[in-house]
């Protein structure tokens, strides 16, 4: 579950202006990517995996080079898929794996995993959006089609995350809550606080 702190709320993007966005909300881009230290730290810890990917031993439960040869695999797999079709197995695949807490995982409120600690230990929502964001661009998506999405789910009154692609001109949400791949339109019940790429965060606001 993504805990949305009052300082990350309190964060203002650098850039004026807001633009119309998914869920009903206006949003404002930024280039600071300073606040969000889990998001970088998890993309960090994935560059070294992504080196070392061909190391450690299969035998162990520890992160090792079979679960990175599973995922580069199964990607493989799906190249030369319709767009599409290549999102909706994405999200399918990765939503198949084990939810697990924060707390009862990493002993933490709030912890961002790499794709790597997510296959070696799965994780909860914001963990199933990072694999699923970095497989898609594993497969060819550009970054500016991508976002990590913190949410709050008015009807469970609670901090989410989700994946957000944009396609042939539709939103599209990827979320371990809803088995089916959707378009944003027609989801009513969550309220967007901040989206984030490698490159930029928007703030949300209604």
């Amino acid at each position: 579950m993504v805990v949305l702190s009052a300082l990350l709320l309190g964060v203002s993007p650098a850039l004026a202006g807001a633009n119309p966005s998914f869920f009903n909300s206006k949003e404002t881009r930024s280039t600071n990517l300073k606040p969000f230290k889990k998001w970088t730290a998890a993309l960090a810890r994935y560059s070294k995996e992504a080196a070392l990917q061909g190391k450690g031993d299969c035998q162990t439960s520890k992160l090792n080079k079979c679960h990175y040869e599973k995922w580069n695999a199964y990607l493989d797999g799906l190249k030369g898929k319709a767009a599409l079709n290549v999102i909706r197995d994405v999200n399918a695949r990765m939503n198949k794996a084990k939810y697990i807490t924060d707390k009862n995982n990493w002993g933490k409120k709030d912890y961002w995993a790499s794709p790597g600690e997510f296959m070696s230990r799965f994780g909860d929502c914001e963990d199933y959006a990072i694999i699923k964001f970095l497989s898609l661009k594993k497969l060819g998506f550009k970054e500016n089609q991508l976002r990590v999405v913190a949410v709050k789910d008015m009807n469970l009154k609670v901090g989410h995350a989700i994946l957000v692609v944009f396609l042939d001109g539709k939103t599209y949400v990827l979320d371990n809550q809803i088995k089916q791949v959707v378009e944003a339109a027609t989801v009513r019940h969550y309220q967007p606080v901040f989206s984030i790429n490698d490159s930029f965060w928007w703030r949300h606001r209604i």
